[in-house]
């Protein structure tokens, strides 16, 4: 695991971005962190690392928003188990060929791929986040 200081939004924003030029098509990427700790502001970078434009937002109420292909975020906040993930079929875009960003994806660990990446974002004051990742 490597850690990462982010001073600001924008820090989030550039990280995200550096990040995403490792990840192929089809990684899973597990983002962990409180309300508010910058798990979107995350993605927005992650975003904008595989090129898309479109504004990022928080797929809170849709469980998963599909940026072209490219980006699959998802929310499982409101999921009690995988079993309601695959009944959506949230679990099929694991596979689309497209990045996925999975919040609260505790909710759903049963049904994850065997390989994912971990993000972990803490609020450590202020506008300042430590990002562990691998």
């Amino acid at each position: 695991m490597s850690v990462f200081i982010s001073k600001s939004p924008e820090d989030t924003i550039n990280f995200g971005e550096n990040y995403a030029k490792n990840l192929k098509n089809c990684a899973v990427v597990v983002l962990n962190g409180e309300m508010g700790a910058g798990k979107t502001v995350f993605c927005k970078g992650v975003a904008k690392g595989l090129g898309i434009e479109e504004e990022i937002l928080s797929p809170t109420y849709a469980y998963m928003n599909d940026y072209s292909g490219k980006l699959y975020h998802f929310d499982c906040y409101r999921l009690k188990n995988g079993a309601q993930a695959e009944g959506l079929g949230l679990t099929d875009y694991f596979y689309a060929g497209g990045v996925c960003v999975v919040e609260w994806a505790e909710n759903i660990k049963d049904v994850l791929p065997e390989q994912y990446k971990t993000v972990t974002i803490e609020k450590t004051g202020g506008e300042e986040r430590k990002i562990i990742y691998d």
